[in-house]
């Protein structure tokens, strides 16, 4: 019997979930049913998201940064390499922000519904809202001041201070690359190791996925005083989508006309084979193989250039990722009712960039990750069970534009130094 994919069974939670709470509310004490006996499974299932976010921010990161160790050999390579995964990043995060605050999906959401959100999700939102306005009668560098940390131990101990623990991150992991590769290699096996485990403990949660979103979803409905939320949340993804579709088909092929003055459209022909498998497996690292075979042999890239340049891709680079944490972040504070000013979407920019380096190259690592631009943010981290229902259709297409990026800039890093043949005609 053929197996079932994991983003069928959470698809199809969702609607379970949408189900129950449907006819749970048709009877008396249904709603309070639902709250006492259902929606802690999802309060469990965030949690655990939750609580793998610091060490995987801190393995990953360390593991992405120490595996550049090749740079300093190949620095004509590597820095470039460097320079346009950040640089697309960055434009990627950028666009979120820019698509998010013109759409304003959260906003469609009324008085009404924003109040019976806030009492079902605590006091998280009213203080994460005290948190910020603290944080604006600060002066002009204290979020500079904020991003070291006098205790990384202290940093670990709550997902509020992850620029904290990100910092600590990059530190360890460049100072790994500037001692001599005998002495780093125990501590590098270490984390090597160690990022092996906190994957399998992000396939074991995903495992319990759908049972997560089901009860998510019944408590979201149950709660709900009407079905606006739903409204907002097809915006949401609407919105995603936009933002993934300019990267896709517009952002990558201006970028490859401007560098490579080849033909965009039959370069997106040329990479189609490596995105339609990232499309269906969700993963840069299981596509990885693909993507170099697609490069080489359709796209014209010197192995030397692919070999290099796309694993590091697979593992910091992750625009689609980046954009959806943008995107994700001020929906969620939109739906709150929270007013993220110019400094905090400014650090979503820095947050965003940074998490998308620790992001694992497997599917739903980046719903993790935006745990960390939601605290950094001081926005309510229950608003997650806001969007998860949606996540993972959305996680298809952001690997996609994952991928296409990593197609993009070993295109662009081959020409710049004589390493790009010409390549067969693709019909």
């Amino acid at each position: 019997m053929k197996k079932v994919p994991l983003y069928i069974k959470i698809i199809a939670g969702m609607l379970a979930g949408v189900l129950f709470a449907i006819v749970a509310i048709q009877f008396s004490g249904g709603v309070k049913f639902t709250r006492d006996w259902i929606k802690p499974f999802g309060n469990i299932f965030i949690n655990m998201l939750k609580l793998i976010a610091v060490p995987l921010i801190l393995a990953s990161l360390i593991k992405g940064v120490s595996d550049l160790k090749d740079i300093s050999k190949l620095s004509r390579m590597g820095l470039r390499s460097v320079v346009l995964y950040l640089f697309t990043t960055v434009f990627a995060v950028c666009l979120g922000l820019v698509i998010v605050n013109i759409i304003k999906p959260g906003a469609s959401i009324s008085e009404e519904t924003r109040t019976q959100m806030l009492s079902a999700y605590g006091g998280d939102a009213n203080k994460k809202q005290q948190e910020a306005v603290q944080q604006q009668g600060s002066g002009p560098l204290k979020f500079l001041e904020d991003i070291v940390p006098d205790n990384i131990i202290n940093a670990a101990s709550t997902n509020s201070t992850m620029l904290q623990v990100i910092f600590f991150a990059l530190f360890l992991g460049i100072s790994l690359i500037l001692i001599p590769a005998e002495r780093a290699k125990p501590v590098k096996d270490f984390f090597d190791s160690f990022n092996e485990v906190i994957l399998k403990m992000i396939d074991l949660i995903m495992k319990i996925a759908p049972f997560g979103v089901f009860a998510l979803m019944a408590a979201l409905v149950a709660e709900s005083p009407g079905f606006e939320i739903f409204k907002a949340l097809g915006k949401y993804a609407l919105t995603v989508l936009i933002g993934l579709v300019i990267l896709i088909f517009i952002f990558y092929p201006v970028l490859i006309f401007l560098f490579t003055k080849r033909n965009p459209i039959q370069f997106i022909k040329q990479v189609y084979p490596a995105q339609l498998l990232a499309f269906s497996t969700s993963s840069s690292a299981a596509t990885l193989p693909v993507t170099m075979e697609t490069v080489e042999k359709r796209v014209g890239v010197d192995n030397e250039v692919s070999s290099f340049v796309l694993p590091i891709g697979a593992t910091v680079n992750m625009d689609g990722t980046s954009l959806y944490q943008a995107v994700a972040a001020v929906f969620i504070a939109q739906a709150f009712g929270m007013d993220l000013g110019l400094t905090a979407q400014l650090g979503i920019i820095v947050t965003a960039t940074l998490a998308s380096i620790g992001s694992a190259a497997v599917p739903s690592a980046g719903m993790v990750m935006l745990v960390i631009v939601l605290a950094q943010a001081g926005i309510p981290e229950a608003g997650l069970a806001l969007i998860f229902a949606v996540d993972r259709p959305l996680d298809m297409v952001r690997t996609v534009a994952n991928v296409t990026s990593d197609c993009t800039v070993a295109t662009i890093v081959a020409k710049s130094i004589g390493k790009l043949e010409d390549p067969h005609p693709v019909v």
